[in-house]
């Protein structure tokens, strides 16, 4: 079967899932999920003009010409707090001590900052050392959000600032898409589950680990990490339990057409029908997409720098797509820090970080093989190199995929 190229199969795969049904949270659980809504402010923010310090509420005319040698003195009629209210007009000649927050008294249109005027002796005046013009130091009412004007489209991560703006609005839930249910089920006869004796010729289940905080940082809620024998029987039971209870699945290792490879083998005979099935990828290229009944299944290869690459391309984006959302990351330009030859046919993401160079950034390639996991570390993107072409030289120009930063769009919004 030809291998499918990149941008194609990620397409294809999207098929297998459909986003989730919304729910209302509460705000704090939804912190981290995604608005399946468009949000309009339901008031204004600030809901009334306010003091931006604690000074004194002034007619700006007043103050005109007022310095430290001849200050203006106005009759002080009022003290407003914030969440109080004025108990009256300010006539001319007379000002009110207010506070950050306050509301701005009837007939005043400036604030004086305490650090620029000083209480008289009597206590019934006020003597300013600046003038102002009016709206000094004076936060107007929907300055920064008007009743009724959107704030937050479909899609919109909640964040804590999201939160903090939801809740300063009187909201006390978010309307979001649920975290995808997900399970993990790692296949190998050659694994030992860390904290076992292992054998030089064995290997330290890490893809459980890998793949489940991956899952996580996806936005998803892992419920089940799973081993299995390179067994058929084994496998066949493991998925009959798991893929029920979850709505993505995920398997790394037996995905590749070794004899001990049984998983797509065991998916085909359970009825599983595949979206994906090899990818001109590399590291990653066995990667399969299927679906059982009402489970999206993804199946990654063993070794755990296939791993993480394939699960970033094909389980990442379904388990945003539950969630309402279509990712796409920031991509930059830069120079290959050395020189690397490929296979023309596949796609290969090479584990980078950027650095300047004396003619653009440099994109600085690190060791990575298909079983390797180190370089990941410290990456800050993927190094495409696309098909079509074997040899890059090094200073070529090269797209470089950024991890940090992505812009999330609501499924609708982009269909």
């Amino acid at each position: 079967m030809p291998l499918v190229p990149l941008a194609a199969a990620r397409e294809a795969a999207l098929e297998a899932i459909v986003p989730a049904a919304p729910e209302s949270l509460p705000l704090l659980d939804a912190h981290g999920r995604f608005l399946a809504v468009d949000v309009r402010a339901s008031r204004s923010l600030p809901g009334c003009d306010n003091s931006a310090m604690d000074g004194w509420a002034v007619r700006a005319e007043e103050t005109r010409g007022a310095n430290r040698d001849r200050p203006t003195r106005l009759r002080v009629v009022d003290t407003v707090y914030a969440g109080s209210l004025p108990s009256r007009a300010l006539a001319p000649g007379e000002a009110a001590r207010v506070f950050t927050g306050a509301p701005i008294p009837t007939g005043a249109d400036a604030v004086v900052r305490q650090e620029a005027a000083r209480a008289a002796d009597d206590g019934r005046h006020v003597d300013l050392f600046i003038g102002v013009e009016p709206g000094h130091d004076i936060r107007r009412a929907g300055e920064e959000v008007l009743a009724g004007a959107p704030l937050f489209t479909a899609g919109q991560r909640v964040s804590a600032s999201v939160l903090g703006v939801l809740a300063s609005l009187g909201e006390t839930t978010a309307r979001v898409r649920p975290a995808p249910r997900v399970a993990v089920l790692a296949t190998g006869d050659e694994l030992v589950a860390p904290g076992r004796p292992a054998q030089p010729h064995q290997v330290y289940e890490s893809n459980l680990m890998l793949v489940a905080a991956l899952a996580r940082e996806a936005g998803a809620d892992v419920r089940h990490l799973t081993r299995a024998r390179d067994d058929a029987e084994a496998l066949r039971e493991a998925v009959r339990q798991l893929s029920p209870e979850v709505d993505v699945l995920v398997t790394t290792g037996g995905a590749s057409v070794g004899d001990k490879d049984l998983v797509k083998q065991v998916l085909t005979t359970l009825g599983a029908r595949f979206f994906v099935d090899g990818v001109a990828l590399k590291p990653g290229k066995p990667v399969a997409v299927a679906r059982l009944a009402d489970t999206a299944i993804v199946v990654l290869p063993g070794n755990p720098g296939a791993a993480s690459v394939a699960f970033d391309q094909f389980a990442r984006p379904l388990l945003l797509k539950h969630q309402g959302v279509l990712e796409t990351r920031r991509r930059v330009r830069a120079r290959l820090s050395e020189p690397r030859h490929k296979q023309a046919g596949l796609t290969y993401l090479i584990t980078t970080t950027l650095e300047p160079g004396d003619d653009g950034v440099v994109a600085r390639l690190r060791p990575q093989g298909a079983g390797q996991i180190l370089q990941n570390v410290h990456g800050e993107g993927w190094a495409l190199l696309p098909p079509g072409r074997a040899d890059f030289a090094q200073g070529d120009w090269v797209d470089v995929e950024l991890f940090d930063r992505p812009r999330h769009d609501a499924v609708e919004a982009r269909a």
